[in-house]
């Protein structure tokens, strides 16, 4: 007997992150220590080495991340080269991909060349995004600054001037809760890719592009387009009841493994409440808090980490639409640390299918069919 969507099948062992009894830790710490104390290039550290760094371990990492960080002048020419339109995960799909063109040791599957591969996916990630923000709105590239953390340069580099403290706290926590969650979609699909032993780089981009489907990654563009729809607080109720009465999904609901709440979601809604009373939208909190009443209430189903998150990037003056690249430059981290840990005890991931077609079937030649 099968289990549609693999739900409840324990498919590998990793030492990277857990979800017991509704408690996600990375490494063992619970995620509400690293949510309220951790600097996102700590999270990548511990993800990657096992452990937290020193201070002088993590003043080099956090200059590397930066120094790193620049991408080729031929990839923002590619970038340019994007016909408008596009959503930005295709894009970001391809120009990840393309990195490896660019990069001498793509093929080297040395332990020490997949760390520095690592080091630079992860840097150039969000460069690439910003990269491509700017481009279709017409803007000069901001190139990022080697003083910088990547909360700090991601903001930089997005906007062109050096962000407040405040948004760089708000991003630097949404960074550190989404950047892994033991073997989600996106994730279980970077190892089936890198278990073959092809390359760092095809397995994050196999990652990318099941990160882009709404039922993953795209849920928290899908929250903020339904707030948008929505308006104003006093429509919030009816649009609410008219969509559970239709059956149609309320997205950033509920949560396959967590059946008493996501634990991420409260850091965001404390988040979103302060972000967006400082920036003169409070509707957007509002609105969020109506709707999680009224969904709790009526179906059980309590927010996830994509509900509030919404709010949170929109008061950061963050299109919706790259919701899901953020999303996918925090959980590269996550993703490196699996392919790094399916390369050092590898073998081909090939589940059975249980076939339900017809049988003792014959072929007929074409002229008596």
């Amino acid at each position: 007997m099968s289990n549609k969507g693999l739900e409840g099948i324990v498919a590998t062992q990793s030492s990277i992150s857990s979800i017991i009894d509704g408690v996600l830790t990375y490494r063992g710490i619970n995620i509400d220590e690293l949510a309220e104390n951790a600097q996102f290039e700590e999270v990548i550290y511990l993800l990657w080495h096992g452990e937290l760094p020193k201070q002088d371990q993590l003043e080099q990492f956090t200059k590397e991340l930066a120094e790193n960080a620049a991408i080729p002048e031929d990839v923002i020419q590619l970038i340019k080269l994007v016909p408008q339109g596009n959503h930005p995960m295709a894009v970001l799909r391809t120009v990840i991909s393309s990195l490896a063109l660019y990069d001498d040791e793509a093929q080297d599957m040395s332990k020490e060349a997949n760390l520095r591969k690592a080091m630079r996916l992860q840097a150039k990630i969000p460069t690439v995004v910003a990269a491509f923000h700017r481009i279709r709105e017409g803007k000069d590239v901001v190139s990022p600054r080697g003083d910088y953390n990547l909360a700090q340069n991601f903001l930089y580099m997005l906007n062109g001037e050096a962000p407040d403290q405040i948004a760089i706290e708000a991003f630097n926590k949404a960074l550190v809760l989404h950047a892994d969650h033991e073997l989600n979609a996106s994730t279980f699909a970077a190892r089936v890719t890198v278990g073959t032993l092809s390359d760092i780089y095809s397995g994050i981009t196999s990652a990318i592009g099941a990160l882009k489907g709404p039922l993953h990654g795209g849920a928290n563009e899908a929250v903020m387009k339904m707030l948008e729809e929505i308006g104003t607080v006093e429509k919030a109720e009816i649009f609410i009841r008219k969509a559970l009465d239709n059956k149609v999904k309320v997205m950033g609901f509920g949560h396959r493994v967590y059946k008493d709440g996501d634990p991420r979601a409260k850091h965001l809604k404390v988040m979103s409440q302060r972000l967006t009373t400082l920036t003169g939208q409070p509707q957007w909190y509002e609105m969020s808090i109506k709707i999680d009443e009224m969904v709790t209430a009526e179906k059980g189903l309590k927010p996830n980490v994509d509900f509030y998150s919404a709010s949170v990037y929109h008061s950061l003056g963050i299109p919706r639409d790259l919701f899901t690249p953020i999303f996918a430059i925090s959980r590269t981290s996550g993703w490196t640390a699996h392919i790094l840990e399916q390369y050092d005890n590898n073998r081909l991931i090939r589940p059975r299918a249980e076939y339900v077609g017809p049988v003792n079937a014959h072929y007929i030649p074409v002229n008596e069919r």
